[in-house]
């Protein structure tokens, strides 16, 4: 991948390096991170070399009547920039002609502050426009057509404030093992920044897991590995303790007629708390979910950097098979020296989300000891 802001940009902090040089980098590091629990083979995940982001945040730089995106330096000072080589073509075709059109425009440049592109790959593209001011119905009104002249959706976000002008998500469709499955992503809810290195996370998964009796995951998100994973298993209990992440989840499952999964909004806590009886919680019986009503051989988890804490740990190490999908290596590592205790890692992955930076995500699979 070739950029202008090699070096200067805090964006990406790998530039010395090819993109095979970047990633083998990190793989050495996690080798030897995890070299006194884990020596067997590691799957690895590439990424594209460049065009890879389906999800950019930028901020807005004004100068002299101009206006100009923006990042942070390596040295935290505010980097105006023409463009971006790590978004992906349909956010980066976009990016110069977005501003062309508003640039003269003194209803959409005032105290315009930054910008979110949300992409999908059939081209569905969300713009999150974020203010210092309060937007009105000029702003309304010149939104609308800029929305029309982008063919996009179009949101304005200032404090106390959101303006949708048609619709807050965008469609995904994603192709995971040959089969076609819809997804809902909605403005502000998380999704994965990396499609096509999410697709093959959602499929080794499914390539490497027992596929029997019940699944349970908690901190599933949008039901992002929920929806393709649930015809490996009988019936599927899925938490999160978002709301915005469960209303998409229940619209996701909608979309791909899946009769399965039951969602609940609960935290990883509260789950170890109802599953052994020490609360009831009036949201189970509204859902009309019994616990006691599963057969759980399985249990999936993608907790945010922390890890996993103790309770949940100690919950995992109950279930046949462990399925964690980890954003941080350090905490992942924590946490398998734990699990390793009841249970021997059988699959080991590295997903490289997030090219040219020291990020690496993780998946380990390990089946308890008999």
């Amino acid at each position: 991948m070739e950029c202008n802001y090699f070096g200067i940009c805090g964006g990406c902090n790998l530039v010395n390096m090819s993109y095979d040089e970047q990633l083998d980098f990190k793989i050495e590091r996690e080798k030897d991170r995890f070299k006194d629990i884990y020596l067997d083979d590691i799957d690895v995940i590439k990424s594209d070399d460049g065009g890879f982001r389906n999800r950019a945040e930028f901020r807005i730089f004004h100068k002299m009547g101009k206006i100009y995106y923006a990042m942070n330096s390596i040295d935290k000072k505010l980097l105006p920039i023409q463009k971006c080589s790590i978004v992906d073509k349909n956010i980066s075709n976009i990016m110069d002609r977005f501003l062309k059109q508003i640039e003269l425009n003194d209803a959409l440049t005032k105290k315009f502050f930054a910008v979110e592109f949300l992409s999908g790959l059939n081209g569905d593209m969300l713009i999150t426009m974020i203010y210092h001011k309060k937007l009105d119905t000029i702003w309304i009104e010149e939104a609308k057509k800029l929305q029309d002249i982008l063919k996009v959706k179009i949101i304005g976000r200032s404090r106390k404030q959101k303006v949708v002008l048609s619709e807050d998500y965008i469609e995904q469709k994603l192709n995971i093992d040959d089969k076609e499955y819809r997804f809902y992503y909605k403005e502000g809810g998380f999704t994965q920044p990396n499609q096509k290195v999410n697709i093959q996370m959602i499929q080794w998964v499914g390539k490497n897991i027992i596929k029997n009796r019940d699944l349970c995951e908690l901190y599933c998100g949008g039901g992002n590995f929920t929806i393709s994973l649930s015809r490996y298993f009988n019936k599927v209990l899925a938490t999160e303790i978002s709301k915005t992440s469960i209303k998409s989840a229940k619209i996701n499952c909608e979309l791909n007629n899946i009769d399965n999964i039951k969602f609940i909004r609960l935290s990883s806590e509260e789950f170890v708390e109802a599953k052994q009886k020490i609360r009831e919680f009036r949201r189970l019986k509204q859902e009309n979910i019994e616990l006691d009503d599963y057969d759980f051989s399985t249990i999936f988890v993608d907790p945010p950097r922390a890890g996993l804490d103790e309770t949940t740990r100690k919950l995992c190490q109950e279930f046949d098979q462990i399925i964690y999908i980890s954003c941080n290596p350090q905490t992942l590592y924590r946490d398998l020296k734990e699990l390793i205790k009841t249970h021997n890692i059988k699959n080991f992955a590295l997903f490289d989300q997030f090219a040219f930076s020291y990020h690496i995500e993780c998946g380990v699979i390990l089946k308890k000891i008999i």
